[in-house]
């Protein structure tokens, strides 16, 4: 299955220069947040695959309606063809009261409360998350900083992918695109990237 993942930055490529047939090979469309909703709705109107998108800290401020024709996989699992996601997103809380912020205690109990789904659904394949695990692509500073709890989500049920953005490529020269945690291959999905399953 080839995956086009999104996140935090509109891409000019595939909204300002796009071209008919550019979505043509991928098989599903995943967002990590903070994009607006009128170019989640291009994207999946061009595209004609499924999107899938959770929340970033942003998006918040946008008052507009939800993005048309995607589908908000926020606490939910999701099966495609076979393949089961999980949608967390969010970032850690740095201040404000914002809809999308949460502690390392609130984060940890929302995955808790999804435990017997995730065991109805025996596991989960992809963790389609807006910020990144402790240690594994985050930052240094305390809005960045990464969830420990993504940490034992992936060891106890070894997702294939954990897809995040909130760590802008643009920070830093030496921000890794791909990680690994065991057998979970992690990928920063800032403004776009592609990969398989």
């Amino acid at each position: 299955m080839k995956l086009l993942l999104l996140s935090d930055k509109e891409s000019p490529f595939l909204w300002d220069y796009y071209k008919p047939g550019m979505f043509k090979n991928y098989d599903l469309i995943i967002s990590c947040g903070d994009l607006k909703p009128d170019y989640l709705s291009f994207i999946v109107t061009m595209a004609n695959v499924p999107l899938l998108y959770v929340h970033g800290n942003h998006d918040g401020n946008y008052v507009q309606t939800p993005p048309e024709g995607c589908t908000n996989i926020e606490d939910k699992i999701y099966i495609h063809n076979g393949v089961r996601i999980l949608g967390l997103g969010g970032s850690p809380h740095y201040g404000g009261v914002p809809p999308y912020q949460y502690s390392e205690k609130a984060m940890r109990r929302r995955i808790t409360k999804l435990a017997l789904k995730l065991k109805w659904a025996g596991g989960v394949d992809i963790v389609v998350a807006h910020a990144p695990a402790a240690g594994y692509g985050d930052a240094d500073d305390y809005a960045h900083r990464g969830f420990e709890c993504f940490n034992e989500l992936m060891d106890k049920y070894n997702p294939k992918l954990f897809v995040h953005g909130h760590v802008h490529m643009n920070y830093g020269r030496n921000i890794p695109r791909e990680l690994q945690r065991k057998d979970t291959k992690i990928i920063n999905a800032y403004e776009r990237y592609e990969t398989e399953l």
